[in-house]
């Protein structure tokens, strides 16, 4: 979510500026899906400074939120604290946003930060491109903790379900080192509708249902958008509720949705706990 930028500034080295997404919207979507639980994952635009991911989890509160926080390896211990008792149970490593395609360089960044967060049985989750993932997946083995694969681990439905890495992918899902995040289908898609990603959310979930998650990826920014860093993104208009009656068609069964949307996050993030 994004809020007041007068309260929560943007980092001044963002790539786009987003509109505003505040803790209202995202509750008036909630309960209009049925949603119960959130887990807030800390948008790029706000650099290392969580200051707008906390103050969220504290309004929503941890029975209901968890939140993914962005760090380095220098934090203190002391930061890491706090956000264990705001609800962090995760930091996000972003190697899609500059395209990176350097496998030793991104393998240690994943081994810093999951150094970090070991202990306090947080994951790290990776977005990254398929092959980028494949590239890393002995490192990936031999973290300490779990990793979670954003946005059907950088899989594309153009590329068809034998594309390259997902061999590697699937490998980490089946050994229960990875899961995997069916999120922002329009990241993944080439049609407006994302029926073109049927055969390869079939193959994730068939392969390994107990490490699938769903996320909505709300706010959605605008893909492709290259304006100046300073002007507001136009808003990308996503239909949720489409996109879980997809989810419904391609699993399964009942049992295996409600791991998806239930069992495998409330397992992940510690809700109830």
């Amino acid at each position: 979510m994004f809020l007041d930028e007068h309260e929560f500034p943007l980092s001044p080295s963002r790539r786009y500026t987003p509109p505003p997404a505040s803790i209202d919207a995202l509750s008036r979507l909630h309960a209009g899906l049925g949603i119960e639980r959130v887990v807030i994952v800390q948008p790029s635009v706000y650099g290392l400074d969580n200051a707008a991911t906390l103050h969220a989890l504290r309004v929503l509160g941890k029975g209901r939120a968890r939140g993914v926080a962005v760090i380095d390896a220098q934090v203190p211990e002391a930061t890491l604290d706090k956000m264990t008792a705001a609800g962090v149970r995760g930091v996000r490593v972003n190697l899609e946003i500059d395209r990176e395609s350097d496998s030793a360089r991104s393998a240690e960044q994943m081994r810093r930060i999951a150094a970090r967060v070991a202990p306090r049985g947080w994951h790290v989750q990776v977005y990254a491109s398929m092959p980028l993932i494949a590239a890393c997946s002995a490192v990936i083995r031999e973290l300490p903790v779990p990793v979670v694969l954003d946005h059907y681990a950088g899989a594309h439905a153009s590329r068809g379900v034998d594309q390259e890495g997902i061999g590697a992918v699937l490998d980490l899902v089946a050994a229960g080192k990875a899961y995997v995040k069916l999120s922002a289908p329009y990241r993944c898609s080439a049609r407006a509708d994302h029926a073109d990603l049927e055969s390869l959310a079939r193959r994730f979930i068939q392969a390994h249902p107990d490490r699938m998650l769903w996320g909505s990826d709300w706010p959605h920014p605008q893909p492709g958008a290259k304006p100046l860093a300073t002007d507001v993104c136009p808003p990308f208009v996503v239909d949720t509720g489409h996109a879980l009656r997809q989810l419904r068609r391609w699993s399964p069964d009942e049992t295996t949705l409600h791991r998806i949307l239930v069992d495998n996050p409330e397992r992940l993030y510690g809700f109830g706990a």
